[in-house]
């Protein structure tokens, strides 16, 4: 038996660019993406696709070198994930809402050697193109290409290279460059800096795989699905959903804005199965007009992950004619690594029980080794209680290489051989994890964790409340104490603090109670649907607790519900 040899033959680098080449031949006249007008087959993405890679050769992209994208989710976005590969190279997806300042950041830290702009982003990529060049580093100024569109303004070309123009000029008989080892980059996303300075996160083709495929069968994605891009593809590679798609010979449906007339028209065109989704894209649904909105006949499946959805939010969307699944995941996991796998003994627990299962994280999914919740003092895993808190911890090869030029911080983030996560979570009796909170959002108040996302699942139910977050203010006497932030529906407009507060005194233990409620228009958030909760933090800092009469009541309250635990 070990005499037995690895060959050519039964021992191949695992990279999902090879689900291409089986489309083109298995699926080659099925429709590999549409966008408005335009439409292509898998055989003439994957031609366009060795075109693309024979140009960007030709531009003197080698092995490692890094291409960066800043595009909304159109075909030259979606192309290069495949293309950017097949020349050696290494592909960066920008996030379409950062400012100059940081992606001139980007583009430095990466070493880009060629940046693709989508014409609508042209004013900003000039900016930081220009920043670079006052801060004196002419030598680490990336190639540009514009990506024109048929509706592209004039004058909207940064260089003499045009993406189509490159497509076309391409050698369709390319030979895509080989992988020498599966342990190589394909893509190097950065974190959202919601808590803390963007990070450059490698992938490895054979992470990328893996989560391909381990989302793919965990989602039980059939044969030709049609998937809407709601989710940017800038966000983990589409959560490996750029090549998942192309794994089932499925149709790519293309959108340049997420608006809720563009989201229910494509699915109502196009027969959309399938769609990811942050929770934020429930609200643009949910809040979509009469004259937005088309019958939706037929469960499209929603995989959605970010901050773990209200209970509340998901008995409202599903009616709607969607069908969700809940993951968990962060941009070094490859996007998702748990996903709530649904039980058929659960179909007969009332609706609310069944969303409030459904808002929960669940297990690994396949590409995982394994995943746990820590204490992290001792390592030692969490009673399956549903109530000690931990960190959630993952290890598997799905995981990160690392960041990029920063080993300190990269091995901070590995111990024992686990991934930490950052994420405080519970273990059930069935063994499926629940997120309560980010390690820096718990609130710990007279001694006493508090989790945010609990108190927010409460406030989701009023029925006057469309947004919610909690964060830690501070008290004179319990160190900490909870402070809520929240925006109205249409028909909230005449709701009050008063009117919030007790509500949440009948509904929750009254040591939880925000002490203050801050109603705003709309909760900050990165493009990809996180809240910001950094920046609500800084403001609650700024806030007095509450009147001495009303600390005092409060305070006893607490007192009396401490002593009952």
């Amino acid at each position: 038996m070990d005499k037995l040899q690895k060959c050519e033959a039964n021992y191949l680098p695992l990279s999902p660019i090879t689900f291409l080449k089986r489309a083109a031949t298995s699926y080659s006249n099925r429709t590999s993406l549409i966008y408005e007008g335009t439409r292509f087959t898998w055989r003439q993405t994957y031609h366009r696709c060795l075109r693309l890679a024979s140009s960007l050769r030709s531009l003197n992209v080698v092995k490692n070198n890094v291409v960066s994208v800043l595009a909304p989710n159109i075909p030259a976005m979606y192309e290069m994930h495949f293309a950017v590969a097949m020349a050696g190279g290494v592909i960066n997806t920008i996030n379409t809402r950062l400012d100059a300042k940081n992606i001139a950041m980007i583009l430095k830290h990466s070493e880009a050697k060629v940046f693709f702009v989508d014409y609508q982003f042209v004013q900003v990529a000039h900016e930081a193109l220009r920043a670079m060049v006052e801060a004196d580093e002419p030598s680490s100024m990336p190639l540009v290409v514009v990506i024109d569109d048929i509706d592209a303004p004039s004058g909207t070309r940064l260089g003499e290279l045009e993406y189509e123009e490159l497509v076309h000029k391409g050698n369709p008989e390319f030979i895509p460059v080989e992988v020498d080892d599966e342990w190589d980059a394909i893509a190097l996303n950065y974190t959202s800096g919601t808590t803390s300075s963007p990070k450059g996160v490698v992938y490895s083709h054979r992470g990328a795989y893996l989560s391909t495929l381990s989302l793919v069968l965990g989602w039980e994605m059939r044969t030709h699905p049609v998937y809407l891009w709601t989710l940017p593809m800038f966000h983990c590679n589409g959560w490996t959903f750029t090549w998942g798609v192309v794994a089932r010979g499925g149709t790519n449906v293309c959108l340049r804005n997420t608006t809720a007339y563009d989201i229910y028209r494509n699915i109502s065109l196009h027969n959309v199965t399938h769609m990811c989704c942050a929770p934020i894209i429930f609200n643009i649904l949910l809040e979509a007009k009469p004259v937005e909105r088309r019958k939706i006949s037929y469960p499209v499946e929603i995989l959605t992950g970010g901050a773990p959805p209200p209970a509340m939010l998901l008995e409202k969307i599903e009616p709607l004619g969607f069908h969700v699944t809940h993951a968990y995941g962060l941009t070094e996991a490859t996007g998702p690594a748990l996903v709530c796998e649904w039980q058929a003994q659960w179909n007969s627990l009332p609706k609310e029980d069944q969303a409030q299962i459904k808002a929960r994280q669940g297990i690994g999914i396949l590409g995982l080794a394994d995943v746990d919740v820590k204490d992290l003092s001792t390592m030692q895993s969490v009673p399956r209680d549903g109530k000690s808190l931990g960190e959630i911890v993952l290890r598997g090869s799905t995981i990160m290489k690392g960041y990029l030029k920063d080993p300190k911080t990269t091995s901070e983030a590995f111990r024992d051989g686990w991934f930490l996560t950052g994420d405080v979570g519970v273990v059930h009796s069935d063994g499926y994890l629940e997120i309560k909170d980010r390690s820096k959002d718990v609130i710990i108040s007279g001694g006493e964790n508090i989790s945010s996302v609990e108190v927010e699942s409460v406030l989701y139910r009023h029925p006057k409340i469309l947004e919610a977050a909690v964060v830690a203010m501070p008290h004179p006497k319990w160190g900490e104490s909870p402070c809520a932030f929240v925006a109205v529906n249409g028909g909230g407009g005449d709701a009050t603090e008063a009117e919030i507060l007790s509500y949440c005194r009948r509904n929750m233990p009254h040591y939880m109670v925000p002490k203050k409620v801050v109603f705003v228009t709309e909760l900050p958030k990165t493009s990809t649907g996180k809240i910001q909760k950094f920046e609500l933090r800084a403001m609650a800092k700024t806030f007095a607790v509450v009147t001495e009469k009303e600390t005092r009541q409060n305070d006893d309250l607490q007192v009396m519900a401490l002593s009952r635990l």
